[in-house]
């Protein structure tokens, strides 16, 4: 299995709508994507490694599938579509990294 970790750095000032991200943007990306995402998470960034520190990354989202051509296979024909709905809830570009899962 793989996850494909897709975080917004934290930045001053920044908008991120935490309830969109949550409630409209990933359940979107799981119906286009149907049965190659496996499952999904939203994380909220709260703090940094030491006290009254920023987050790293002021939000992020996990999606796991069996594969990297399942993902791509998934999310490949909604990319635009998919990208396109980032404008509702932040102006930061997110950083993409995907990971095997080991343990799950």
């Amino acid at each position: 299995m793989i996850k494909v970790s897709v975080l917004y750095p934290y930045k001053e000032e920044a908008r991120f709508d935490h309830d969109y991200y949550r409630d409209k943007h990933m359940p979107l990306v799981q119906s286009l994507m149907g049965i190659r995402c496996r499952k999904y998470t939203v994380d909220r960034g709260l703090g940094g490694g030491t006290p009254d520190t920023p987050p790293l990354y002021i939000g992020m989202c996990h999606i796991y599938c069996d594969s990297v051509e399942e993902f791509q296979l998934g999310f490949g024909p909604h990319a635009e579509t998919i990208m396109k709905d980032i404008v509702h809830y932040t102006d930061l570009t997110p950083v993409i990294q995907i990971s095997e899962v080991r343990v799950d």
